[in-house]
């Protein structure tokens, strides 16, 4: 922080320090369409895109990104089931129901909570119990290093998850966004303009914009909250694939 103010007001000090030099050479520019408006404005503008594209981008790849590792959780959930299918029956099926039961706490119970960003230590828990079921018991080695490698697979697509539902834009990247936005819309008041009467219209239909603009930076912020929000489709869809396995067998 005190870097970021300092470099402020560097920056401040470095154009007060040449207004001071240069204040016998050349004229005034005291018009509101001015070369120093006009450098500034644009300036202004090129900043406020700047921010507001990094604002967006990020989130639309993180939440693209978390979107790609459901399916590949699903996936590694759907995996898992059917590498059960070579166990005795006891452990087949208490695996499988296990594997049912860790889904659908996922689905009804941790998907809220990732919405603020938390996990359910409980979903980890359940993945240990399942892990540890199958490290004790005697089984087949070939079967049980498959089952276990499913298991490390979604163990590791549920960490990934874990990232992703913690992972936002920096901050002072969002308020930079509004900071710019606000700066934008009241530069040319800054300027010495004074729009009236229609004049206002382009003016106020550009605030417009950029208000609703800014509200979607906060509100995709999230990969699992907003406008992008990554739904729980993927697990559904391995529910529905353990129905259909489980009806097949």
């Amino acid at each position: 922080m005190l870097a970021l103010i300092a470099a402020v007001a560097a920056a401040v000090a470095v154009v007060a320090l040449t207004a001071f030099l240069f204040r016998k050479l050349g004229t005034e520019d005291r018009d509101p369409g001015g070369p120093s408006t006009g450098h500034a404005g644009a300036m202004l503008s090129a900043l406020f895109l700047l921010v507001f594209a990094i604002a967006i981008i990020v989130p639309w790849t993180t939440a693209d990104a978390a979107r790609q590792n459901t399916f590949a959780e699903g996936q590694a959930a759907v995996e898992t089931y059917w590498a059960a299918g070579d166990l005795p029956e006891a452990d087949k099926m208490w695996i499988r129901q296990s594997l049912n039961d860790y889904v659908r706490f996922v689905v009804r119970d941790e998907w809220p909570l990732m919405a603020e960003g938390r996990m359910s230590p409980e979903g980890g828990a359940r993945l240990d119990a399942l892990r540890n079921r199958i490290d004790a018991a005697d089984l087949d080695a070939n079967a049980k290093a498959q089952v276990l490698d499913k298991v490390e697979e979604l163990s590791a697509s549920r960490s990934r998850r874990a990232a992703d539902a913690g992972t936002t834009p920096p901050a002072g990247l969002l308020w930079l966004t509004v900071l710019t936005g606000i700066v934008v819309i009241i530069f040319p008041f800054l300027a010495g303009a004074r729009p009236r009467g229609l004049t206002l219209v382009p003016l106020m239909a550009m605030a417009g914009m950029l208000g609703v603009g800014i509200y979607l930076t906060w509100d995709i912020s999230h990969a699992f909250a907003g406008a992008l929000a990554v739904g729980p489709e993927a697990l559904q869809a391995a529910l529905q694939e353990f129905q259909r396995i489980a009806g097949s067998a």
